[in-house]
């Protein structure tokens, strides 16, 4: 049993040697633990401060890509390496390391493919109230749109295993934690939480402002949840088009039976207009949802692509 914590990193040189030094070594149930650091373009020495920390892998990118393909990077030599496990955690050391084996332990149980760790976000004393409510509201969002029930959907604190890392495909470009846990209550996949215990850190660098990640956060939620669930949304768009084209139709009607139409050709007009593009936000929906069920068939294939090729490198296949 091979366990490989990865770590993302952006100039993270000062805080990275001591998230480096609380990661255990030894794990019950695990014969071996190592480290990847993915080097996501950092200007300020990271790789090098990695490699005399004693990470065993670095995965070093040239220019910054964003910490969504950093994610999928890590993911993807992780796999290469032969890891039947995978943690992710930050380089900021909010996530001590000592919390590593509870993380993993409903993996090593066989209870779950996925476990995140549970920062108990109205708890974290460093948070602003602002920051709370957004990421309460978010996770409860996540929740509802993966059919999951993770408390705190934000945290890069979780494990994986070799199966589920296969079947994770992130095509956002922002960040991977929302995507990555709708993806898996989508490919029903096991996903569990833990409260774990964390330490105050520097601002995010993900984001330079709130409203900054609230337009990206939903942005991704939305694109997320119209690609798993395309024909919900356009039946909600086009049902929404057809109530307020029946609505002024109504209201076209009633004029029209009491005698009073002139002067309301513009309701029956805009009437026609949003009955047509509800109908076609309907017939949209449909083909989407069609496109969905070949996009399913691609992953499936890719899943077995990926799968075949790791085998042919490892003998565990």
């Amino acid at each position: 049993m091979k366990l490989i914590v990865q770590i993302p990193c952006l100039n993270e040189q000062a805080s990275l040697p001591e998230t480096l030094r609380a990661i255990p070594r030894s794990i019950p149930g695990v014969d071996e633990v190592e480290v990847l650091v993915i080097d996501d373009g950092s200007t300020d020495g990271t790789a090098s401060v990695a490699r005399e920390h004693g990470a065993d892998y670095v995965v070093r990118f040239n220019r910054n890509k964003g910490l969504a393909q950093g994610f999928m990077a890590g993911l993807d030599a992780c796999l290469r390496l032969g890891a039947d496990i995978i943690v992710n955690t930050d380089a900021d050391h909010q996530y001590p390391g000592h919390e590593i084996p509870r993380l993993v332990a409903p993996l090593l149980c066989g209870e779950a493919d996925m476990v995140v760790g549970d920062r108990s976000i109205r708890e974290v004393t460093h948070f602003s109230w602002t920051k709370k409510r957004l990421q309460t509201v978010g996770s409860w969002v996540v929740r509802k749109v993966s059919g999951t029930d993770v408390p705190d959907s934000t945290s890069g604190f979780r494990a994986l295993t070799r199966e589920a890392a296969l079947r994770i495909n992130i095509v956002s470009e922002f960040t991977y934690t929302l995507e990555s846990i709708i993806q898996a209550g989508k490919k029903k996949l096991a996903v569990a939480h833990l409260p774990i215990e964390t330490r105050e850190t520097r601002p995010s660098r993900l984001f330079s402002s709130t409203w900054e990640y609230v337009k990206r956060s939903t942005a991704t939620i939305l694109r997320i949840y119209a690609m798993y669930e395309p024909f919900k949304v356009f039946l909600l768009l086009g049902s929404a088009l057809l109530l307020g084209g029946f609505g002024l139709g109504l209201r076209y009607a009633y004029f029209w039976w009491g005698g009073k139409i002139t002067g309301h050709v513009q309701s029956a007009i805009l009437s026609v207009l949003l009955l047509i593009l509800g109908f076609q936000a309907i017939q949209w929906g449909i083909l989407a949802d069609l496109i969905a069920s070949n996009r399913k068939l691609l992953e499936d294939l890719l899943y077995r692509v990926r799968k075949m090729e790791l085998s042919e490198r490892d003998p565990r296949g």
